[in-house]
């Protein structure tokens, strides 16, 4: 048996019923970075279940063990939530959804092909018990694949976890002995890490910072992918120095458009911005927002002026 463990950083929200921070739910825009998170780690792992039996080991929402049944042979869902197994058989008819303790599966021996466990793991008081489970349950060449917080970066300094859904969270060598004390001799760990582009998106604010002659620093959250290029100047009077700054950022909008991203990723679009999301949105989109505000609005009496004519 072996074992694929990619490292995902997590906070996930209760599907369907109330959101309490348990799981992650599809179509939630507050949730949507989290839930895309999850959603890629299904995405990148779903053809090594092309044509096989498959277990999910705590398969939440559902949205999962559905993407997993476009490919495979058979999916067999469990969960200990008898509201979410109520939700996912009535949303995915395509998963076997079993309710049932992930300690003790409801599965026979050697039943199953594969067995998923995205994100699950941290949320079990006795994991090694149920990684022993996992191995009863899969064939002679089972795959068992794992996706979990890395402790190291999500908690980090840490004994308890952050989320208080979280039992306890696993650095790489944790985790990597908790497999291989259940009998898993092949064990391969990848991680999920943000694309080339946000570290080409930095160089090139340095390299437009220097073309404009401006000093520019970048900082923010590049973990959620959110970069604040900031322009500092010694003087509000300066003018020269703002009409450098002004045509810089212009330069920095364009760029992260050009790198597939947007001009703000929190925060709405702000006066400052306002001028640019033509260029991210096009003009049929920005008519659209006008033909809605004035709907809403006809007398333009809220914001007047913003979004132009």
């Amino acid at each position: 048996m072996s074992a694929f463990v990619p490292d995902v950083p997590h906070t996930p929200v209760d599907a369907v019923l109330t959101l309490t921070g348990e799981r992650t739910i599809p179509d939630l825009d507050v949730e949507n970075y989290w839930f895309r998170r999850h959603e890629v780690v299904y995405q990148r792992l779903a053809q090594r279940c092309a044509g096989l039996d498959v277990l999910e080991a705590g398969c939440g929402e559902g949205y999962g063990a559905d993407l997993i049944a476009g490919v495979a042979r058979r999916v067999i869902a469990v969960d200990y939530d008898e509201a979410t197994v109520a939700h996912v058989r009535a949303h995915y008819p395509r998963v076997e959804v079993v309710h049932g303790n992930l300690a003790e599966l409801p599965l026979a021996d050697a039943s199953v092909d594969v067995v998923v466990n995205f994100q699950v793991i941290e949320h079990l008081w006795d994991q090694a018990q149920f990684v022993s489970e996992c191995a009863r349950v899969l064939r002679s060449s089972g795959l068992l694949m794992v996706s979990t917080p890395n402790r190291i970066t999500f908690s980090p300094g840490r004994d308890t976890p952050i989320n208080p859904f979280h039992t306890r969270e696993l650095n790489a060598d944790e985790l990597t002995q908790l497999l291989v004390d259940a009998g898993f001799a092949a064990v391969a760990l990848s991680g999920v890490f943000h694309g080339p582009r946000l570290a080409e998106m930095v160089a090139r604010i340095d390299a437009i910072a220097a073309r404009h002659q401006v000093t520019m620093a970048t900082f923010g959250h590049a973990g959620d992918g959110n970069l604040h290029p900031t322009c500092v100047l010694e003087s509000a009077e300066d003018t020269e120095g703002i009409a450098r700054a002004e045509h810089a950022f212009a330069e920095v909008f364009r760029t992260a458009i050009e790198l597939g991203g947007t001009i703000t990723g929190e925060h709405g679009v702000g006066a400052a911005k306002l001028p640019y999301l033509e260029q991210r949105l096009g003009k049929a989109q920005m008519d659209l927002i006008r033909r809605i505000k004035t709907a809403f609005d006809p007398a333009g009496i809220l914001n007047p002026g913003k979004l132009g004519s």
